[in-house]
């Protein structure tokens, strides 16, 4: 096994974020989610939120961008490459703007497979505000294997 110190069980990976009402607006105009919670302050404080909230998909955007970027790290020496096979978010409660929110992965299983050439990693994630329960809830598949030679790839362009 090649690939077996690319990864390991227990590793945790964390960043705090806190997202404004400005960063909330521009993913939702971005990502055509015309929900007026995501983008006006009166809606969504008659939905008895303070301020507008992200929406699901931002929310998992910053998890994925977070495990995308530590997976294929290489400042130590290692090029990697990451393939995400599968991610599951369940959302728990609003993620509200000007609210620091804990994002953060924890590899709870690596097991190497022969045909991928590389780690089969298992993750639990979630985006928590520091004070209480997580906000969003994540599991994670990706397959992790140092970066492939380019010798005998086909440039297609």
């Amino acid at each position: 096994m090649p690939d077996d110190l690319l990864v390991v069980e227990g590793e945790t990976i964390r960043r705090t974020v806190r997202l404004t009402h400005d960063d909330i607006m521009l993913f939702a105009q971005m990502s055509h989610d015309a929900n007026p919670l995501h983008q006006n302050r009166t809606a969504a404080q008659r939905a008895r939120f303070p301020d507008v909230i992200a929406s699901g998909q931002h929310t998992a955007s910053l998890l994925m961008g977070l495990m995308a970027t530590h997976f294929t790290r290489s400042h130590d020496g290692i090029e990697r490459e990451m393939l995400c096979l599968n991610t599951n978010f369940a959302y728990k409660a609003p993620v509200l703007a000007d609210q620091d929110v804990l994002l953060q992965w924890r590899v709870t299983s690596v097991r190497y497979n022969n045909s991928l050439r590389g780690q089969l990693v298992q993750l639990d994630g979630s985006a928590a505000p520091p004070s209480g329960a997580p906000a969003v809830v994540a599991r994670a598949t990706i397959m992790v294997r140092r970066a492939q030679s380019e010798e005998g790839l086909v440039d297609e362009a």
